[in-house]
């Protein structure tokens, strides 16, 4: 029997852009649960008078998409939440990128933006979209770094650094290699590194490398300072 490719919708990644300037994508974070665009067709009813046995009879109409809608977490004042807001009545352009680098783009306008900010839960908002025209559905694509990688810590021999990878497209899978001085350390590709006595003077970056599939695309941090004893 064939394994199951089935799989969870984590990692999937909201942009949008206004059509008028549609190189330019806005990252929507924090998405909690996703619905993109539908296909309802039309019924359109063409029953005559001689419509066999007196059974009602149709013909496809027009296909609509219907709405895309997204919840999220909520960050009052953020970027996000300022985009959202101002893109009132402005024709903008969706790109949904899932983890295997398949993405669904599609015009669409602001539907609604609908807020919630309970006293004791988590604040959120839910996002709808009003599609327009033929959603595309893209082959697979390489992954994009949106948000670059970052290392955290103190650049001190035997004093962890961490990596925080950033924000990838289409990523199934993300992998490290640190660097010292621009030469990759041996062994060292793990989310961690603790700098050595050998390391004194280098500088440290960290490479990652998000995969799917077919594609793998490269992000290095910047680097720390100098390590020090």
């Amino acid at each position: 029997m064939a394994e199951t490719q089935a799989a969870i919708g984590y990692g999937m990644v909201l942009e949008l852009a206004l059509a008028s300037t549609p190189a330019t994508r806005v990252y929507i974070p924090e998405i909690t649960s996703a619905t993109p665009p539908s296909d309802e067709d039309d019924q359109v009813e063409a029953t005559h008078m001689q419509s066999p046995n007196r059974y009602r009879e149709y013909i496809p109409g027009l296909t609509d998409s219907g709405e895309a809608e997204f919840e999220m977490n909520l960050v009052p004042g953020s970027d996000a939440d300022r985009f959202l807001m101002s893109v009132r009545g402005k024709k903008l352009i969706a790109y949904l990128t899932w983890a295997n680098g398949v993405s669904c783009i599609f015009n669409c306008s602001r539907q609604s933006y609908e807020k919630d900010t309970p006293t004791d839960d988590k604040m959120t908002a839910t996002l709808t979209l009003k599609a327009s025209g033929e959603p595309i559905l893209t082959e697979i694509a390489a992954p994009r770094n949106l948000i670059a990688p970052k290392i955290t810590g103190v650049a001190k021999v035997g004093v962890p650094l961490t990596v925080d990878p950033g924000v990838w497209a289409g990523a199934e899978d993300l992998e490290f290699q640190w660097k010292a001085d621009a030469a990759a350390i041996l062994d060292e590709t793990g989310s961690s590194f603790v700098p050595k006595v050998g390391n004194i003077g280098d500088v440290i970056t960290i490479t990652v490398t998000g995969k799917n599939s077919d594609f793998d695309t490269e992000a290095t941090s910047a680097a720390t300072i100098a390590v020090v004893a």
